[in-house]
């Protein structure tokens, strides 16, 4: 950095000083150098539960600093996962307007921290940040921010994001993103499964009408096929290093539809004809992306896709005692995992969505579960790799709503600043920010 190189620079002079000068000139060159590091500092923004009152926003300070091509460092399981900015008036004020705590440290203060992070006893690690990410979010066009907990947090914490939708994803846009996030989406091509409450509904006909219409004017025959051609798209985008995150029914209506990508299994309701005679013993589980050995639900009445959803076998989760806990990697070894977990709590509320959490048997062995409710037996937290990509699926609508039905009011993110469960999606956010490691074999 510029402050060693002037340090190193000063330490010669001071040397020099000491063999061919008088004792008061190398007493003043030892009094430039201290003064000098003495300025010399940095920012840390703690993310533990003491020192930061507005977490979110947090990630957004983040984001806004590497957006003007400066590094950031992620301290994994220190202080809840702090980060450490360099210094400057523009960033302190920025924080100050945010409403964004932070700390100045000096350059000493700082290499000590480091320091203490590398030791092999501590299980902990300095992961930096280089480049904003470019986020593109998979969302009809007429929705509002509200309307998805990612595009709510998105925009509480201040970072730009690009809506998408089927046009574009057929239209091959997609790599121009670092990072996408799946909206609360049916690949499958069934509506949201929705028929069997709302089919009289003013808002479902509408929706279907418009589905049907943006899948003819694609080239498509019925929504189903074009689904599967937008989820097939989103495939190739992770296998060729995207980042994908999802939350709620966009996880396992995705994971479906690529396990039946040669197979019908809408009901006439749905896409105007029959579905396949025994589709179920028809669907490749070989396609998906986490889940496996998977029974699809065949009463098109039900508001449910498959066994892979536990909302229907939570009779004994009562909601106040509702949580799941976040499970500890070795940051050292495991820094992805390690730092889509980062948190000010290892225990986080629960919260309902279409798609709740996961049946941990249908699991593939290769997903990594990052968040379980262990009494339950569900997972509602789950990682993997894809080809040269990374996905995440996270069970639930909105971290800070626990029952959200359709027609609710929206969530007010002011009064939620240090939400855990919304913690976890900006963890995802910066992901794609980190500095690329080798894969350990």
């Amino acid at each position: 950095t510029m402050a060693q190189m002037i340090t190193t620079y000063l330490s010669k002079i001071i040397t020099f000083l000491s063999l061919r000068a008088q004792s008061r000139g190398v007493l003043l060159v030892f009094f430039l150098l201290l003064t000098f590091q003495s300025f010399a500092s940095v920012i840390l923004i703690p993310m533990d539960d003491e020192g930061q009152e507005n977490h979110l926003k947090a990630y957004g300070i983040t984001y806004w600093v590497l957006a003007k091509q400066q590094k950031v460092q992620w301290l994994l399981n220190y202080r809840g996962g702090s980060f450490i900015l360099p210094d400057g008036d523009a960033i302190r004020k920025e924080c100050q307007i945010r409403g964004v705590s932070f700390e100045v440290l000096s350059d000493g203060q700082a290499a000590q921290i480091l320091d203490d992070i590398s030791s092999p006893s501590q299980n902990q690690d300095a992961v930096i940040l280089e480049k904003a990410p470019k986020i593109a979010v998979y969302s009809p066009k007429g929705n509002q921010p509200w309307d998805d907990a990612v595009t709510m947090v998105l925009t509480y914490a201040e970072i730009p994001y690009t809506t998408i939708y089927d046009t574009e994803v057929i239209g091959d846009k997609l790599a121009l993103y670092d990072w996408l996030h799946l909206h609360h989406e049916d690949f499958t091509g069934q509506y949201g499964r929705f028929y069997g409450h709302y089919r009289a509904a003013p808002w479902y006909i509408e929706d279907k009408a418009k589905a049907e219409e943006l899948a003819q004017s694609l080239g498509y025959s019925k929504v189903s096929e074009e689904k599967l051609a937008v989820a097939l798209k989103i495939r190739n985008y992770v296998i060729g290093g995207g980042f994908m995150f999802a939350m709620c029914s966009a996880t396992d209506s995705f994971d479906i539809a690529l396990a039946a990508e040669d197979v019908d299994i809408c009901e006439p309701m749905f896409d105007g004809d029959p579905s396949d005679a025994n589709y179920q013993a028809k669907l490749d589980f070989s396609n998906t992306f986490a889940f496996t050995n998977f029974t699809l639900e065949r009463n098109p009445i039900r508001y449910e896709f498959s066994s892979i959803d536990m909302t229907n076998k939570r009779a004994n989760v009562p909601r106040e005692s509702d949580y799941f806990s976040l499970m500890e990697f070795s940051a050292k070894w495991d820094p992805v995992p390690t730092m889509l977990t980062q948190n000010h709590t290892s225990l986080v509320k629960g919260f309902m969505g279409q798609t709740t959490a996961y049946t941990r048997s249908q699991i593939k062995p290769t997903v990594m579960v990052l968040g379980e409710n262990k009494i339950n037996g569900e997972a509602r937290y789950i990682h993997g790799i894809k080809g040269k990509g990374f996905f995440t699926f996270y069970g639930g609508h909105d971290p800070e709503d626990y029952q959200h039905r359709v027609g609710d009011p929206k969530t007010e993110l002011e009064l939620h600043p240090t939400s855990p469960g919304y913690r976890l999606i900006l963890n995802n956010v910066l992901f794609p920010a980190a500095r690329k490691k080798k894969q350990k074999t």
